[in-house]
């Protein structure tokens, strides 16, 4: 049986490895992007069929909060440059700008509120996103929320581990962020590529 990561593509093959994958430890992570255990799906998995409307967005788009829209059009700005539509982009990264500029400064981290924020963008958003621009096949909106999609998990991860190691998980690691998708990872250096938008490491800036 082989087990596919949800993040970057890896594919753990048992036969190859000769280690069941459930047998794998719980802490076990993606040799690639270092997603969790819980993030690989067996190869012959289906993945539900995503029945959402262009309602649900609009009523999503109306309870976020300015942060997290000021993150979707940032990353819709992303998707825009890789198409080379740099109008769009531009016009994305103004909306982002906004809304960023319209988001009340944190005083105190909320894990929690951090947490259902985080996971209701990954559950809910992108993947009615994602349908809209695949129906109206706009493939540079399709590979933003593509990407914003995989980012929220891997933030998840990154929350999950936080709240389990504490502070400890930086000894000896630095937290690097890629400067194209927003992809996160915890190690002394970043991945050769990025495993979510696949550019090369010197796009990756280290967050002190």
């Amino acid at each position: 049986m082989k087990y596919i990561c949800q993040i970057c593509g890896y594919v753990y093959d048992e036969e190859a490895e000769g280690v069941p994958f459930s047998s794998l430890p719980d802490d076990w992570t993606c040799p690639m992007c270092r997603a969790p255990k819980s993030m690989f799906k067996a190869e012959d998995e289906k993945k539900p069929e995503n029945t959402e409307q262009r309602e649900i967005i609009e009523d999503d788009l109306e309870s976020l909060s300015p942060g997290v829209l000021a993150a979707l059009f940032s990353n819709l700005a992303r998707g825009s440059e890789k198409q080379y539509k740099e109008k769009d982009a531009e016009l994305f990264r103004k909306i982002a700008e906004y809304f960023t500029a319209s988001s009340p400064d944190a005083e105190d981290a909320d894990i929690e509120l951090l947490k259902k924020l985080n996971d209701d963008t990954a559950s809910s958003l992108y993947p009615a996103a994602k349908k809209v621009a695949g129906d109206d096949k706009d493939r540079g909106a399709l590979r933003a929320c593509t990407w914003g999609e995989k980012v929220e998990r891997i933030i998840q991860a990154v929350i999950a581990e936080y709240e389990n190691k504490g502070e400890s998980m930086l000894d000896d690691a630095e937290i690097w962020v890629c400067s194209i998708c927003g992809f996160v990872y915890i190690g002394k250096t970043p991945p050769s590529i990025c495993p979510v938008c696949k550019v090369p490491d010197w796009k990756f800036e280290m967050i002190s």
